[in-house]
């Protein structure tokens, strides 16, 4: 079989079947939504264990989520939010742990699909996000006082803030959730769909290919996607890190007195 016989994975690729296709009720479960709602109940169900017999000297698992959560608790929320952070470091520790799970969810054995590869519950979690930070804002500064603080920099002239004014006020109120959700989204997808490339490909070259070049060339493809996959669990924690700290800076910036 010649080269060109070969389909490169696409998007399409990523389109997952209802499971119970045909019953209206049941149409919105497919592997995607049993991923997020495994995901709430990993998170939960570690913090439950972890927390369940707590001791001074803590065994692994206690040891492992108070870890975790003080490195949300002292990297993220403390110093993006400033000294009001504390009522903030629940939900930013879920957040965190919940993304992380889903995003693990790519490379995890016989799952080997990112769930924020679908952009609909980024979206979710980015209006989460909005919600929250301008209800903040808007509950110390007043509603007049929160649109001024967002939208009306401080020591500029006042010609500038002809210009300026709108374009604060579609960075702040519009453009944070969707460039949050869609950073989000994007990397899981390109991520995903180069290790497809390289593992199909690789398949590929080795099984199908009547090519002597492109079967001995075939381990190069298999050990590029393992490669790849060390990249991609590194880059699933960093999107899930900046995710939430950029929640919190959100936070964080609507409880300042100024910018």
């Amino acid at each position: 079989m010649p080269a060109e016989g070969f389909k490169a994975p696409g998007v399409e690729d990523f389109n997952i079947p209802p499971i119970f296709e045909g019953i209206p009720v049941l149409e919105w479960i497919d592997k995607v939504s049993i991923q997020f709602i495994l995901a709430a109940v990993i998170v939960y169900a570690f913090y439950a264990l972890a927390t369940k017999d707590a001791k001074i000297v803590p065994g692994r698992l206690q040891f492992a989520a108070e870890k975790f959560q003080g490195i949300v608790r002292d990297q993220i929320a403390r110093d993006n939010i400033g000294p009001d952070f504390r009522k903030y470091v629940p939900y930013l520790v879920a957040l965190f742990a919940f993304i992380l799970v889903n995003n693990v969810f790519g490379i995890f054995p016989f799952i080997q699909f990112p769930s924020f590869s679908h952009p609909g519950m980024a979206y979710a979690l980015a209006a989460i996000t909005w919600l929250i930070y301008n209800y903040v804002g808007i509950k110390k500064q007043g509603f007049g006082g929160y649109v001024r603080l967002m939208t009306w920099p401080p020591g500029v002239p006042g010609w500038v803030r002809i210009i300026l004014t709108p374009i604060e006020f579609l960075s702040n109120f519009i453009l944070r959730p969707v460039t949050l959700s869609l950073r989000l989204f994007g990397n899981m997808l390109a991520g995903h769909l180069l290790l497809l490339v390289f593992i199909f490909g690789g398949e590929y070259m080795l099984t199908v290919a009547d090519d002597l070049v492109l079967n001995v060339l075939s381990p190069f493809a298999f050990l590029f996607a393992i490669v790849m996959t060390f990249f991609e669990a590194f880059i699933q924690v960093v999107q899930a890190y900046i995710f939430t700290v950029l929640t919190a800076s959100y936070i964080g910036a609507s409880l300042a007195d100024e910018h």
